[in-house]
């Protein structure tokens, strides 16, 4: 028997086949856990949860499935931990469509292990190929999209939401509260009641600089209400140069924003004091770089009321006074971001002089990039912020609810970025006869090879759906495609109301972020497992059991 001591760790080792057979089973029951909540007939999924109150999670969100799963045999985990990532990606960059990643990247594992195992094609080739039909596919429902408008986002939110009405109602008057350019975040209410709140206020792509200024560890935030800011551009190298602003908040327990370039060694002083004594501190670096970075911190500046000290004009950081704070009535300091809730019409006088500034340079301004680059900052200084409370009758209730508000907002956050498709996979099932088909004909096997993988795993998001319903594809599509039949290319079978018709007029709808990053996802996962020859894994087992 091995030591533990004896200076390395051995391993398993897993080639061919033998290792992507098991991979492959690792995918399979993540699939199988996870696919039977898609769609609007979605089931649920209980889930042993040792640090929950009741030891048990009632959900159909697939991501909360997804992080669930984890196996014994640690090769079939492996392709576990992928999906997962997959799933993480897909939820992170579109906020949904985990569920369709993880369906996808089933059904192209399998179509694709059972083409190249059975054929002489070129493995490599096959994959290249597979990889550039999938940017012709989503080049395609680009080119499908259509915008978001006021009636539809109700209709996603709604179907986001697993076809709950009521949130898809709440979603949308929040958006119309706020406008389209608004922010909303999603928190538990301490009533058994769903509310929502809106205020003007505006969000800052930077979150904080050091981990140890969390003070609310169930979301990884720093939240200060009543929050004065320090805005500035120049860098904040010791904390003397900052003393009058302490001096200030120190004694009287105020809550202090900093933003601007602090040194490493004020950084960890500053969250050292948080820790220790209860300092209300919270510092984010300024967003952007150069003189994007220069207009952004003015924008700030003007939202907040604070005095914006710059080195470029020469301002000096020593002599800032307590009057140059700017005022929020909360800030919410994420990983990778920060929203500021602005406390009153204080500053409006000043914001309303930089909104009417950024109108005139954007009339003034003739190149695209610049322009765009100033509307979006008129955008985000009037936009507003909706704050979402979700409430339930038991913590089981309130949790499912809050997965799936959580993600209906995402959803319409997605919309809103770059529009909509055709929902109940019908956008990506449009896209074998528009894009694939005339590949599968061509003299190029590895093509033709590629082309059926991803021609028959397209299918799938559609075919869960309609399984899920209690029904089959064969059973509501009586199309002949071959003959040019057809649905083109927003026709198809609403689920929900055993109807056929326009799915986008009848409000059956997915995001085109979502459904385009779900496909992304899933073909890299795939590729990876079927281009995988050799898997290495820590050994279980030091010898012979006695």
């Amino acid at each position: 028997m091995l030591k533990e001591n004896s200076g390395y760790t051995p391993k398993d080792l897993q080639f061919d086949d033998a290792g992507r057979l098991r991979l492959i089973s690792g995918v399979r029951q993540m699939s199988q856990a996870v696919k039977s909540t898609l769609g609007p007939s979605g089931q649920t999924v209980l889930i042993e949860s040792p640090n929950h109150t009741h030891g048990i999670t009632v959900t159909k969100d697939g991501v909360t499935v997804a992080k669930a799963v984890d196996l014994v045999d640690p090769v079939e985990n492996l392709a576990v931990r992928m999906m997962k990532e997959a799933s993480d990606r897909t939820a992170s960059e579109a906020g949904d469509g985990t569920t369709t990643a993880i369906v996808l990247t089933e059904a192209l594992v399998e179509h694709g292990y059972s083409c190249l195992g059975s054929t002489g094609v070129n493995k490599t080739a096959v994959l290249r190929h597979l990889t550039s039909l999938t940017r012709s596919v989503v080049t395609y429902l680009e080119g499908i999209s259509e915008p978001l408008t006021d009636k539809r986002l109700l209709d996603v939110a709604t179907i986001s939401s697993n076809n709950d009405s009521v949130v898809g109602g709440i979603i949308a008057k929040v958006y119309k509260a706020i406008g389209k350019d608004g922010v909303v975040t999603v928190e538990k209410s301490q009533s058994s009641e769903t509310t929502f709140e809106t205020t003007k206020g505006i969000k800052i792509e930077r979150g904080y600089s050091a981990p140890l200024f969390i003070n609310d560890h169930t979301r990884d935030e720093c939240i200060l209400e009543d929050c004065h800011v320090l805005v500035s551009d120049a860098e904040i190298s010791s904390v003397l140069s900052i003393e009058k602003i302490l001096n200030f908040i120190i004694p009287t327990g105020k809550r202090l924003l900093i933003i601007a370039p602090v040194s490493q060694q004020v950084t960890n002083t500053l969250a050292a004091n948080v820790m220790k004594n209860g300092l209300k501190v919270c510092v984010i670096a300024p967003p952007n770089f150069g003189y994007k970075q220069h207009e952004l911190m003015q924008d700030i500046a003007a939202a907040t009321g604070a005095t914006y000290y710059s080195e470029k004009t020469g301002d000096d950081l020593s002599l800032m006074e307590p009057t140059d704070l700017g005022l929020v009535a909360k800030a919410v300091v994420g990983r990778g971001s920060t929203i500021l809730i602005k406390s009153s019409d204080a500053a409006s006088v000043q914001l309303k002089e930089r909104i009417a500034q950024l109108h005139g340079a954007v009339k003034e301004e003739k190149v695209k990039v610049e322009k765009e680059f100033i509307r979006s900052r008129i955008a985000t200084l009037t936009g507003g912020i909706g704050v979402i409370y979700v409430g339930g009758q038991t913590d089981l209730e309130q949790k499912e609810l809050f997965d799936r508000v959580d993600d209906a907002v995402c959803a319409v956050r997605s919309a809103l970025e770059e529009g909509i498709l055709p929902g109940s996979g019908m956008a990506l099932h449009g896209a074998i006869e528009q894009v694939l088909e005339p590949h599968l004909l061509s003299d190029d096997d590895n093509l033709v090879s590629a082309a059926g993988i991803l021609s028959s795993s397209l299918c799938a998001p559609l075919h869960q759906i309609l399984l899920n319903a209690g029904t089959c594809y064969d059973d509501v599509y009586h199309y002949d495609w071959q003959s040019g039949d057809a649905p083109y290319p927003n026709e198809g079978y609403d689920v929900k109301n055993r109807m056929y018709g326009n799915l986008i007029d009848m409000g059956v709808i997915d995001p085109l972020k979502v459904t385009k990053v779900a496909l992304q996802n899933a073909v890299s996962v795939a590729v990876t497992i079927l281009s995988t020859n050799a898997i290495i894994t820590m050994a279980r087992s030091y010898g012979s059991e006695s």
